[in-house]
């Protein structure tokens, strides 16, 4: 086993020049989420090249499947790759090293693979467009592209090396007040001010933090205001994300921000319809088994990690349902970016700079070296072992949504 780590690392560090070249590109070219044109077609081209079966526009237009071995010979590992930008501020995710770390992660596993004699099973290289916002990989799993995966993997950008990050549950509620138009200076009396109501039903959300958990997040911003100042606005709306530690802390939470928006409504005599058929994610469910031979093999190359309870806590992630269907991982390292936080113009910065390509190597090396532990006939007992975990604990939990 030792030999093949040692293949997939050297072929990681022989590539080194051209996944660079692939980062860069994604970086240089930022795209939007479920537009990711250009990151499809360098990742997909590359991973041809390297020898892999591409499946291109798989189930969504810019998601890809590429694979190489053989289904009977063992199990499936699959790396994930991101590459949609934000708007605005570019890759100040680092998604397009997400991507250049799961195709390393995967041309590494393909040369350990080849060394073996190629009777060890199979690995698959997932693109996934549209995380910021779109839930690519709830398509996915709608379209059974996890179906026959034992494993999924991927390394994300942040500002800590943190290999069990908490992700949370979240959803989308978009609130619509609907009033009565009136002159606002001749009848301001005729009329209900849907503005109003949206600003006491901001106000009331803010009023119950002081009540809220603390792992809880609810964030939100007007997006109709009214159309003119001497009209009474007649329509308003405001949209909300959402955020708890899981399923049913998120319904808790729904439910008590969904009685702020009726309540505004009663007080100033609107009416209210709140829309929750935006996205949605569940929070990531972190294998243990599987975490605990990344986090050995990502030591072994130096890797401090943080585990305080703090550091931990980040945002949500589509990645949050993949760990519903199969066991998953998704640890956060550093790139070097020192004080700069994710979603950060700094950030962005960070994620093109030349010091960001050993890290985002050291979790490729990191992840190829746990996948060829599960592959040789070594690592069955413990792949089986990780997904016994993984079926006691979904067992335990409410379903998320996987619909679109």
């Amino acid at each position: 086993m030792a030999d093949f780590m040692k293949v997939a690392k050297s072929k990681i560090d022989a590539s080194a020049g051209e996944l660079n070249t692939i980062s860069q590109e994604i970086w240089s070219h930022p795209e939007l989420n479920f537009n990711e044109h250009h990151a499809h077609e360098v990742l997909t081209d590359y991973l041809e090249k390297e020898g892999f079966n591409v499946e291109r526009h798989f189930v969504l237009d810019t998601a890809f499947r590429a694979t190489f071995g053989s289904d009977n010979a063992g199990p499936n590992i699959c790396v994930i790759c991101e590459y949609d930008a934000l708007p605005e501020i570019g890759h100040a995710c680092g998604h397009n090293l997400i991507a250049e770390c799961g195709v390393a992660a995967g041309i590494g596993i393909k040369a350990a693979l080849e060394a073996s004699g190629n009777k060890y099973g199979k690995v698959t290289v997932l693109g996934t467009p549209g995380e910021e916002g779109g839930g690519g990989k709830k398509r996915l799993i709608k379209a059974n592209a996890f179906v026959g995966i034992a494993v999924a993997m991927m390394a994300h950008p942040y500002r800590y090396n943190v290999p069990r990050p908490i992700a949370l549950s979240m959803t989308a509620l978009v609130i619509k007040f609907q009033g009565k138009a009136s002159h606002a200076a001749a009848a301001p009396w005729d009329g209900n001010n849907a503005l109003d109501a949206a600003v006491t039903c901001y106000q009331s959300i803010s009023n119950m933090r002081q009540q809220m958990k603390p792992a809880c997040r609810v964030h939100g911003i007007f997006t109709n205001g009214g159309a003119a100042p001497n009209i009474i606005p007649e329509e308003a709306e405001l949209t909300y994300y959402l955020r708890a530690v899981d399923e049913n802390e998120l319904a808790v939470l729904k439910k008590k921000v969904e009685a702020c928006a009726e309540g505004a409504a009663i007080a100033t005599e609107c009416k209210v319809e709140i829309d929750a058929s935006g996205i949605s994610y569940a929070n990531l469910i972190t294998n243990d088994g599987l975490s605990i031979m990344y986090e050995a093999h990502a030591q072994g190359m130096g890797v401090e990690f943080s585990h305080d309870e703090a550091l931990r806590r980040g945002g949500s992630t589509d990645m949050g349902n993949v760990s519903y269907v199969v066991p998953s991982i998704q640890p956060k390292f550093t790139p070097g970016s020192g004080d700069a936080a994710i979603h950060t113009r700094p950030f962005a910065s960070v994620a093109g700079a030349p010091e960001a390509q050993a890290p985002t190597l050291i979790q490729a090396k990191a992840l190829a070296m746990t996948a060829i532990e599960l592959l040789q006939p070594s690592g069955q007992d413990t792949l089986k072992k990780i997904q016994k975990e993984f079926k006691e604990t979904v067992s335990k939990l409410p379903m998320p949504d996987m619909g679109d």
